[in-house]
């Protein structure tokens, strides 16, 4: 039977296909009858484990065992609970790993002012509240005509913010809202107000600091006649503006892409999350940038990231990062380990250790080059760790609020939605590409099937980015779906 022992140290093994009981199993030189049926991505025991010692995956802890397990048998939630606590400290022992030797690869993009790149050319409607929501999903339906010649699409990204908020989440909403109207993927942008909201133009003409008027149109409903007629002429400006740009070659060095995996299963650390490690190490050798969010999801694995950061201080950021997080958590009268989810259970993964573990595996194995408040833009070249949660949409909107041209979105269960850059699906297994091949663009199932070996799937992963950012739709973009939620934490008046 099909199965892997992750790493040498491993006291269990994961199936890559389903076992059934008393079935043969055999992983590095250790061959057992297998004592339960044990689904594919889960984890069946290759020694006898006593109560309370360590379950060992990816070389790491992932939890402790509750029960004596024999060999064979299935380690899962019914003998195993998690280690985390809230507490802990961590010691600085700066590792370097590296990168690949890869000659330059261009892309197509768009130029943008001050030196940025797009690798998309549409207008956007940000409203500033949520009660013109409906205003600015009519104008879209209303004007798809103006996606003509070199105007790639024209999309609302509404939300039930702007209002009613104080503190940080006031400031959070302002700040992710004029991140995405500076956002290089959108050619054209009308910013659309009410009038008697907390998040007032001039308030949000603040947050912006500075724009090109010719690429930025703002219109207050309560001050307009006709906003239905006055948005049509807006957007009529700005599907002008935007028709100027086309596409010119552009190093891939130049390319900002978020990473991030939701709907994980227990094959996610084996497949999926480390090919996105792989294309990460190339693209960053390129010289290009990745981002890291979901912190939560680092719990039980951050030393693997900690470890990488290029010095100290980013490495006193990265735990100030994790230490205010789990203060947010504590805050709110939760534990930490409050993950994973049924869908993740279902799917053969035990702990947040056991999911942290495969989580971090996306971010390669290049150094930590900054840590980022929560929407705050990249500007260094190399992996960044982005401050949000792990919740799918808000942390794809943070992603694509720091700048991030596109999104690989790595899945074992499938999901279907979008963020506002392309999110490019990348499947665990082969049985999800080939059920939902209309949610998934890339299928890392070939690594469990032994058809091709992690590199491989990394380079393959790099052509297609890059021919993502030349314009080729995702599954996403093609089915139209793009949304956007903003992280809030306190009170709604």
């Amino acid at each position: 039977m099909k199965c892997i022992k992750i790493h040498p140290n491993d006291n269990v093994a994961v199936a890559l296909e389903d076992i059934k009981k008393g079935g043969q199993v055999s992983a590095e030189g250790i061959s057992e009858i297998a004592l339960d049926d044990i689904s594919r991505g889960h984890k069946i025991a290759l020694i006898d484990i006593k109560k309370g010692d360590p379950i060992i995956k990816y070389g790491n802890r992932i939890g402790l065992a509750t029960a004596d397990i024999p060999a064979g048998s299935h380690v899962h939630v019914q003998n195993v609970q998690t280690a985390l606590s809230e507490g802990g400290k961590y010691e600085y022992q700066p590792v370097t790993y590296p990168l690949p030797e890869l000659s330059g690869r261009t892309f197509m993009g768009y130029r943008r002012a001050k030196g940025k790149v797009g690798i998309r050319n549409e207008i956007w409607i940000i409203p500033t509240v949520g009660c013109v929501n409906s205003i600015a999903e009519k104008l879209v339906k209303d004007n798809q005509d103006l996606v003509q010649g070199n105007v790639e699409g024209l999309y609302a990204f509404t939300h039930p913010f702007g209002c009613s908020q104080m503190g940080d989440d006031h400031a959070n909403t302002r700040k992710v809202l004029a991140a995405l109207v500076q956002h290089p993927n959108a050619g054209g942008v009308l910013v659309l107000s009410l009038g008697c909201e907390n998040l007032t133009e001039d308030q949000f003409k603040g947050e912006l600091r500075e724009w090109n008027s010719d690429r930025v149109k703002f219109l207050t409903c309560q001050n307009s006649e006709d906003e239905l007629a006055d948005g049509r002429e807006l957007l009529e400006k700005l599907a002008g503006y935007v028709n100027g740009f086309e596409r010119e070659e552009i190093d891939a060095s130049e390319l900002i892409v978020g990473l991030k995996c939701g709907g994980s299963d227990g094959l996610s650390g084996i497949t999926a999350n480390p090919a996105v490690g792989r294309f990460s190490d190339r693209l960053i050798a390129l010289g290009g940038s990745t981002v890291l969010t979901e912190v939560p999801e680092m719990f039980g694995a951050e030393s693997i990231l900690f470890n990488r950061c290029k010095d100290t201080d980013t490495f006193n950021k990265a735990v100030s990062m994790v230490d205010n997080f789990k203060r947010y958590f504590t805050s709110h009268g939760q534990v930490v380990y409050e993950n994973p989810s049924p869908g993740n259970k279902a799917g053969g993964i035990t702990t947040l250790e056991d999911k942290s573990c495969g989580c971090v595996q996306k971010g390669g194995s290049a150094p930590v080059v900054d840590v980022l408040e929560y929407a705050e833009p990249v500007t260094m070249k190399g992996l960044s760790l982005l401050s949000g949660p792990g919740n799918d949409m808000v942390s794809t909107t943070d992603l694509t609020a720091a700048g991030a041209h596109m999104i690989l979105f790595t899945t074992g269960r499938g999901t279907p939605f979008g963020a506002p850059a392309p999110t490019v699906k990348i499947s665990t297994n082969t049985a999800l590409y080939e059920k939902k091949g209309n949610w998934i663009d890339f299928n890392a199932g070939t690594v469990a099937e032994g058809k091709e070996t992690l590199d491989e799937a990394g380079d393959r992963l790099l052509d297609l980015v890059l021919d993502v950012a030349s314009g080729k739709k995702t599954r996403q973009e093609e089915a139209g779906f793009r949304e956007i939620s903003i992280f809030k934490d306190g009170v709604i008046l």
